[in-house]
């Protein structure tokens, strides 16, 4: 059944999304702070900048005032990045909202906080639920096969979003575990900036398998600790986007350390990738969270070392391999 839904966030993963809800037969409004972008749309009916082979559909309508918004939207998509929700949240509460699905991967700059946790304070009101997997945006918007994971403390939230989305091309898996879900969406940005250096420095096929390896590792550690179901790291929003994110170029967080193993800064690799690289806030947030939850996590510390330039990528390589010998399980 045709429905009205909102899309906050057009970048590359928001009209992505945008788009298989479009090719579903529902009424799409996308939003986004910047309204040069939404221009752009309406004028070209591209989204020139972050996706711009790709030609938007009628019935995607994209928006800049919350009063362009039909009161009869009840069900919101958040693609926004994480440092933005609490703030693009604020957006809606002149409306009556049931129910938000969070598409972006990250911890709330500063307060270390799942998503599913700022909605509940921001929105409390509406049911929440988390849109994760291995997906790339330009895939997604060609119409090329996909399987990700919608997961909910309800169910019928999930079965809801699952519904809206689901196609032939987008295979939607439902889920309990809104937590490990995110942990892992989130998390493994982190070790895909630690297999772009490696890669960068030419280590070799060995050593992006060992990160990736003891990156999950890290990955269920931080979960457990934070109330998730080991179970859940070993399915598509665990070790599924965990492969994508670290073997495949179109990754902006290994594009990141691949350009740090050349000897950029951080702010010249960020400036040269020029969108949102998630895993840059995330080191930071997962140290703190590490810390707190007693929890050892050596790939992402070395990592957050080296985009605090408190080691070279080199040094930050030679600290991991000196480590002290452990048994592996």
């Amino acid at each position: 059944m045709s429905q009205p839904v909102l899309v906050q966030g057009a970048g590359s993963w928001g009209t992505a999304l945008a788009l298989v809800l479009a090719r579903n037969n529902h009424q799409v409004y996308l939003w986004d702070i910047d309204s040069d972008v939404i221009e752009d749309i309406k004028l070209r009916r591209h989204n020139a900048r972050y996706l711009p082979e790709i030609e938007i559909p009628k019935n995607i309508y994209p928006i800049v005032k919350c009063e362009e918004i039909p009161p009869e939207i009840k069900k919101v998509i958040s693609a926004v990045p994480s440092h933005a929700l609490r703030s693009s949240l604020s957006f809606l509460k002149t409306l009556d909202i049931s129910s938000i699905c969070i598409a972006s991967k990250g911890f709330e700059p500063g307060t270390h906080k799942l998503s599913h946790k700022v909605v509940e304070e921001v929105a409390d009101n509406c049911s929440t639920a988390v849109l994760s997997g291995p997906s790339f945006a330009l895939e997604v918007a060609k119409k090329l096969p996909t399987a990700i994971t919608i997961a909910a403390k309800d169910n019928k939230v999930a079965q809801d979003f699952s519904s809206l989305f689901h196609t032939d091309f987008f295979r939607v898996y439902m889920h309990s575990d809104y937590i490990g879900v995110q942990i892992g969406g989130a998390v493994k940005n982190v070790m895909a900036i630690a297999t772009g250096i490696s890669d960068g420095l030419g280590f070799g096929s060995n050593a992006r398998s060992a990160i990736i390896t003891r990156g999950l590792a890290e990955i269920i550690r931080l979960g457990l600790s934070m109330g998730a179901q080991q179970e859940t790291f070993m399915g598509l929003a665990g070790l599924g986007d965990l492969i994508l994110t670290c073997t495949d170029d179109q990754s902006r967080n290994r594009q990141l350390g691949l350009l740090l193993a050349e000897g950029l800064s951080v702010e010249e690799a960020s400036g040269k990738i020029g969108q949102e690289i998630e895993g840059l806030n995330t080191a930071k947030e997962v140290e703190v969270l590490a810390r707190k939850n007693k929890v050892e996590m050596p790939i992402s510390e070395q990592v957050l070392n080296v985009i605090n330039s408190k080691y070279t990528v080199e040094e930050a390589v030679q600290n991991l391999i000196s480590r002290e010998q452990k048994i592996e399980i």
